[in-house]
């Protein structure tokens, strides 16, 4: 392939040993990756690349009157005949053609013939580049001529989103251009069986939220480490009388990530945790009786609490406290370190963990809300026994404490595909981290139509109170215009607040938040609607395409009000382009509070400033330093996970792998 693909890296080889195709973890010093990373930022604002796109994707419109005179079984036969040069990967020439032909086929079957800028992007996705496109240039079908090329050439394809919600929608809307040309289309549902789940991985092109692919490669290691060794396989299969079951997946060889900023940076700082539940029938009575301690602490002098660094520290008041509050008690309570870490836990849970904003509770479970999409995370949990200190202090059934059985970081995961490819609306800023990470260069792709939405700019409000009064009085004057609204918030809890002021003005209004995910489909296809108000955490963030309904777009398009800065400024970002997508009108704007989590958390110094002289300036400021601050934390944090999981996998090499 023309140019660094972003396949190989840092002495990266293919493993030759394993059950399937995938890379080996990357090695390099620090210096490589101080260089690859001031490399990968240069490079991604220099023009070569994006000129080099653009005279290919010009070549590839050029083969279009060649294809017109040819009828469907025609278009699909020179697909196919061009699958012996596809397999050698080194023909430019067929590669080119067979971008054609998915276009023409793409205008025919769908009535979406790629524009310029979209075959730029797929021809930079099948290279192995980090691709940004503006929200709303349409990032689902410029995907597809990749897929489609990709799977021609022999590679099992995973075309992987942020949700269940979003794989289901993109594999639907495209898979009768995949039918055309006789490719194969499964789709990964969190709630499938393991069966189905292999069916799925066994077609060419799967469709597949990172969460569930993830977990999937956990399950193929733990069953890989059972039956570790062909000799060893055989033999517990003569001595069972039954085969193994297969695995799930077909191997790692070419993955299309969608969102990829939200997948590989902002959700990297958790690691991925396949774990076993353990009975522990004093469970209950000992997370109430840690609840009931810390609760007898007293803050400032037993313990003290980092908003910023979300943690609780146990002060030696406070461990002495709890020695004198924990006489008598028996079992676990005469052991210090372990009453010490309960009583932490009990704290971090009072303390730092917050209803409707961190989790919510369906059908009696406490569920995980994720901060970046808005949506539950049914099977995850908080290690340690934070999740069960949490069901105690929410009066709920308490489970069972989790054990783990192997662990992953999305940065480890990813970069195991011999290649990987991304997308995103908002990736330029971390383009070094991108390339010293996973080794994948970073191109902007242009518009192709000029950008007609407008920012009407911030107004901070000393209260939380004032904010949601605010936002409901805009709401109201635009809903009065005709125009649809869509208000974005960070949390459950804020967004039945903000829904709160807007009914106190009796004006009809949606709600979408973890809590009525299920009816995401219907309300969002409402919500262009004239005098349509919406009101929604992140779930209408990423990937979210909301169509205008008729006359919208000339009183004015999708106006969208953002209500809390969020910890990354390519979050807000995201927000704002849910409007003005693909040169269409629209208005975006900002409400914030003095009281907001962002400035309180990473700013309180600049905040008290900010408080007593109220100059805008100054206010502005205290949104960029907060912001970036809050980058500097989480970049930090991701860099420690990673050297924690290599030390993991050192420290217990004597056992066999983590994963």
């Amino acid at each position: 392939m023309p140019e660094a693909s972003g396949i190989l890296g840092f002495g990266r080889v293919p493993l030759g040993t394993g059950p399937y195709p995938e890379l080996a973890d990357p090695k390099g010093n620090a210096v490589d990756l101080w260089l690859e990373r001031r490399l990968g930022a240069l490079a991604a604002h220099l023009p070569m690349t994006r000129w080099r796109l653009a005279r290919r994707a010009t070549r590839v419109e050029a083969l279009a009157p060649t294809l017109t005179d040819l009828d469907d079984a025609a278009l699909a036969e020179a697909a196919r005949a061009l699958r012996p040069a596809l397999l050698k990967g080194t023909d430019t020439a067929a590669v080119d053609h067979a971008f054609a032909l998915v276009r023409e086929a793409s205008g025919r079957i769908l009535g979406k013939r790629h524009y310029k800028v979209q075959i730029m992007g797929a021809i930079g996705l099948f290279e192995g580049r980090m691709i940004e496109m503006s929200t709303g240039e349409g990032k689902t079908l410029t995907a597809t001529p990749a897929a489609i090329v990709a799977a021609l050439s022999g590679k099992p394809v995973h075309v992987v989103t942020v949700n269940d919600y979003l794989a289901a929608r993109d594999a639907e809307e495209t898979q009768p251009l995949y039918d055309f040309f006789g490719l194969t289309v499964g789709i990964i549902d969190s709630d499938m069986t393991p069966d189905k789940r292999r069916d799925a991985y066994a077609c060419d092109i799967t469709y597949v939220s990172n969460n569930n692919v993830t977990f999937d490669y956990l399950r193929d290691r733990i069953a890989l480490a059972r039956r570790r060794g062909r000799p060893r396989r055989k033999t517990l299969e003569m001595i069972s009388g039954q085969s193994t079951a297969p695995l799930m997946l077909r191997g790692l060889a070419f993955a299309i990530v969608d969102e990829a900023d939200s997948v590989l940076v902002d959700e990297a700082r958790t690691p991925l945790i396949l774990s076993s539940t353990a009975d522990d029938p004093e469970a209950e009575r000992t997370y109430a009786t840690a609840l009931s301690l810390a609760r007898a602490l007293t803050k400032g002098r037993d313990y003290t609490v980092d908003l910023m660094n979300r943690q609780v520290v146990l002060e030696d008041p406070g461990k002495r406290t709890l020695t004198g509050l924990t006489e008598g008690l028996d079992g676990i309570w005469r052991i210090v370190r372990a009453r010490e870490e309960l009583a932490q836990q009990a704290l971090s849970a009072l303390h730092l963990f917050e209803l409707g904003r961190d989790y919510v509770i369906l059908d009696g479970k406490v569920q995980i809300v994720d901060e970046f999409t808005g949506r539950v995370m049914p099977d995850r949990s908080w290690q340690g026994g934070l999740h069960q200190m949490i069901e105690a202090k929410e009066h709920q059934e308490v489970t069972g404490r989790k054990e783990t059985l192997a662990r992953i970081t999305y940065q480890r995961f990813f970069r195991r595909y011999l290649q990987l490819a991304c997308m995103t609306g908002t990736g330029m800023e971390l383009a070094g981290e991108f390339r010293d990470t996973f080794s994948l260069f970073t191109t902007r792709i242009p518009r192709h139509r000029p950008k007609q939405a407008r920012h009407l700019g911030t107004r901070f409000l000393r209260s939380e109170a004032a904010k949601w009064n605010y936002v409901a009085q805009r709401v109201e004057r635009m809903h009065r215009a005709g125009r649809p609204v869509l208000v974005g918030t960070r949390s459950v809890e804020a967004s039945e607040s903000c829904a709160r002021a807007i009914a106190a003005l009796h004006l009809p209004h949606e709600v979408l938040n973890a809590t009525q995910d299920k009816e995401e489909a219907d309300i969002i296809a409402l919500a262009g609607q004239p005098g349509a108000i919406t009101v929604a955490t992140n779930i209408a963030g990423r990937g979210t395409d909301i169509r205008l309904g008729d006359g919208v777009e000339a009183r004015g398009g999708l106006h969208v009000i953002l209500t809390e800065f969020h910890e990354s400024a390519r979050i807000d970002r995201q927000l704002y382009g849910r409007t003005g997508r693909q040169g269409a009108r629209g208005s975006t704007e900002a409400i914030v509070s003095l009281e907001d989590e962002l400035f309180r958390r990473f700013a309180p110094a600049l905040l008290r400033l900010a408080r007593a002289l109220p100059l805008k300036p100054l206010r502005h400021l205290l949104r960029l330093s907060a912001q970036a601050r809050a980058e500097r934390e989480h970049a930090q944090t991701r860099r420690e996970q990673t050297k924690l999981d290599k030390q993991l996998e050192r420290a217990l090499a004597f056992t066999g792998p983590v994963e």
